[in-house]
């Protein structure tokens, strides 16, 4: 795992192909390799490297604020911007780049010397990774360069329209796919080590349908879930990256090694008390009546042994009552050096197939996947209890998108709060309540988080000015790296705009 960190400090865009480098056995001059004996088992490692640490850290704190799965910590203020909803084209620079240095023109290299050989399983997995990286430019940005991204020659490519970009990418997908076999072999590779091409089948299908229940919401594509869902070849396990993680500076998971390592010692992120409200029940007394076994992996209990959230727009910083008048009053969350970087769930799947089922097919079939959906995230948090919480929150045909809104905000709290970000925004739940940030907190002493709405969004306390009250934050400035390059940047839309699957 070391030689395959590593490759992120030697990836460069001169050479597309150079992330391999660090792959490379210790004995071997890498400066002697010629690019034609450069394999894909050298490169994959390497985009994968940049994916983890950019979706497993960056992307996953942005999306946990913007979702209200996080709020932050008692007297810092590293992300209350993004607390308040709000971002900036310097922030998210270092990760477009990455995105596309390191992961696109990477696997356009693998995908070029797949073909040469015929090994369309490498092929697939290079191509999944690339939509895979396009779909979190566009659900963050609206807009990307893509038809004329990766040309070496063109210094200035032209943005396409996100819904351009995501047809794009399932073209990409399905020839992929078609040429594709089960049980071959792939290169070199993380996600899938000891596998083989019907594991990346298997998660192409899976990015494919989350792509077209995207594109859905805005674009008839039931004849394609319709085909898709039929053949039912989706993943069977969550795919993420487990088991390659060191407790050691470099090589531990990204969150962990950001936010939580001793080596790089801050502490921002705790858990919202919208997420934490919801997933508890409280009796008239305040004595806690039901909780979701799921909080407790998420997030650890205060110095007081209780589960307590922050407000989304503050720090508390001035004088607040107990238990928010210091650090230790507040949840964070649970994060270890080996924790997984999940790329997409079984619990996700399953909760796309209960959409479609809801929208296109049967009752039942909707009710089941949604079931299969919650038990999967209560198989993936690791505890018991997932019958009491369905029969809790029963599936309501009338109100799917309001049900599975809730309860994929929930599911995805303790691992891809990115994916929660986008989906709040495309199903529109959870919905903004009545009450505010300022309703729950005056400012000074009182602190009254008891009249929050479980399962609804609110107003930050403070709220960045071009997002307002009662709105989420729709997408993100264009980034530092192709406005100061690229003059085919186009203009800024807006805090406000949604990208085009939310519309």
């Amino acid at each position: 795992m070391k030689k395959i960190l590593y490759l992120i400090s030697v990836v460069t865009v001169a050479v597309s192909i150079s992330s391999c480098c660090g792959y490379l056995d210790i004995n071997t001059d890498p400066n002697k390799l010629s690019p034609e004996n450069i394999t894909s088992s050298m490169i994959l490692p390497g985009v994968e490297a940049a994916l983890a640490t950019s979706y497993g850290d960056y992307y996953r704190i942005t999306g946990g604020y913007f979702s209200q799965t996080y709020a932050q910590m008692f007297g810092t203020s590293n992300y209350i911007d993004y607390s308040r909803f709000q971002t900036s084209s310097t922030l998210s620079s270092t990760h477009y780049t990455q995105l596309y240095q390191k992961v696109l023109i990477n696997c356009k290299d693998i995908k070029n010397k797949a073909a040469a050989s015929e090994d369309w399983g490498t092929y697939l997995a290079a191509t999944a990774y690339s939509a895979f990286a396009y779909q979190i430019l566009v659900d963050c940005y609206g807009e990307t360069p893509y038809t004329q991204a990766l040309d070496d020659s063109n210094l200035k490519p032209d943005y396409d329209d996100g819904q351009a970009v995501y047809e794009g990418i399932l073209k990409e997908l399905d020839e992929a796919l078609a040429k594709a076999t089960e049980g071959k072999t792939v290169a070199t590779n993380l996600l899938y080590p000891n596998g083989t091409s019907t594991d990346w089948i298997a998660f192409a299908n899976s990015v494919k349908l989350k792509i077209l229940m995207r594109m859905s919401s805005v674009v008839d594509k039931q004849k394609e879930l319709s085909a898709l869902i039929g053949k039912n070849n989706f993943i069977t396990s969550d795919a993420q990256y487990a088991g390659c993680w060191q407790n050691a500076q470099n090589v531990a998971s990204p969150f962990y090694s950001e936010e939580f390592a001793p080596w790089h010692s801050q502490s921002n992120v705790v858990a919202n008390v919208a997420l934490v409200r919801t997933m508890t029940e409280y009796d008239g007394d305040g004595s806690v009546k039901y909780q979701d076994p799921r909080l407790a992996t998420y997030f650890e209990k205060n110095s007081n042994g209780d589960f307590v959230g922050g407000i989304s727009g503050t720090n508390f910083a001035a004088r607040a009552t107990a238990p928010y008048n210091s650090a230790a009053g507040l949840s964070r969350p649970i994060v270890k050096y080996d924790t997984p970087v999940v790329l997409i769930s079984v619990a996700e799947v399953n909760f796309f197939k209960a959409e479609y089922y809801a929208r296109y097919g049967t009752v039942s079939d909707a009710t089941n996947s949604y079931n299969e959906a919650i038990r999967a995230s209560f198989a993936s948090a690791g505890v018991a209890g997932a019958d009491a919480n369905i029969a809790k929150y029963p599936f309501d045909k009338d109100k799917y998108a309001e049900c599975i809104g809730k309860a994929k905000w929930v599911a995805l709290a303790g691992s891809n709060t990115f994916e929660s970000w986008c989906e709040v925004r495309r199903l529109k739940y959870p919905a903004f309540g009545t009450v505010k940030g300022k309703d729950m907190w005056n400012g000074a002493d009182a602190v009254n988080v008891s009249i929050y709405v479980p399962g609804t969004l609110y107003t930050p306390y403070q709220v960045f000015d071009q997002v307002g009250e009662n709105n989420l934050l729709q997408r993100w400035p264009f980034a530092d790296a192709s406005m100061s390059r690229n003059t085919s940047t186009p203009e800024f839309k807006g805090y406000s705009e949604p990208v085009f699957w939310a519309k």
